[in-house]
């Protein structure tokens, strides 16, 4: 509510003037990290699976960048079953709901996918889903990208072997989008309904 706001340089973004304010603003935080999360640091390839650890705001963005990436798979998993049917507006074609099974999502998430997905997004900031986010993709080339933040004391506990398996683990802030520079380009794929918000 304040009339004069002082911001560094790098944060301020010119964007199209056509574009309405009420909808983009959501684009300058959770809206571009789902989405840069996926397209940016997962690299999703046409045809692959990706799992979305949480359907919030930032994981149906992720999602998002899935469906755009041409993932075949996007496979949803949330404690909160009210949000599946809304996440499949977003590109999600299949969920899970951790409490419906009795053995670890990362287990059923192998048996679903002949091994594990392609990539994961995880987007809860829970620690134990980080890693199972992690342990989830396969074998050689799986990707896990972790976005939420978690607590402060948190520690991320695996098998050594899973890294060993040639699975690899990023992270990212801001799904890698630089402000100023990429920031239009997310406003212009909104305005050309490239991009469900």
């Amino acid at each position: 509510f304040s009339e004069y706001t002082v911001m560094h340089v790098g944060c301020v973004a010119k964007i199209n003037p056509e574009a309405p304010l009420d909808k983009v603003c959501v684009l300058s935080c959770g809206i571009s990290t789902g989405l840069g999360a996926t397209i940016n640091v997962a690299k999703p390839r046409k045809g692959s699976t990706v799992a979305i650890f949480g359907l919030g705001a930032v994981g149906l963005a992720a999602a998002e960048g899935a469906r755009i990436s041409g993932a075949s798979r996007i496979i949803g998993i949330d404690l909160n079953p009210n949000r599946f049917e809304g996440a499949k507006k977003f590109g999600c074609t299949e969920f899970i709901n951790p409490k419906d099974h009795d053995k670890p999502v990362q287990q059923v998430l192998a048996e679903m996918t002949n091994g594990g997905v392609d990539r994961s997004v995880e987007c809860t900031g829970n620690i134990h889903a980080m890693i199972q986010a992690f342990e989830c993709v396969h074998d050689g080339w799986g990707v896990a990208v972790l976005v939420g933040v978690p607590h402060k004391d948190a520690e991320f506990k695996t098998h050594p072997m899973n890294f060993l398996n040639e699975r690899t683990l990023k992270g990212t802030f801001f799904g890698n989008y630089k402000p100023r520079t990429d920031l239009p380009n997310v406003v212009e794929m909104y305005m050309k309904k490239e991009l469900e918000v």
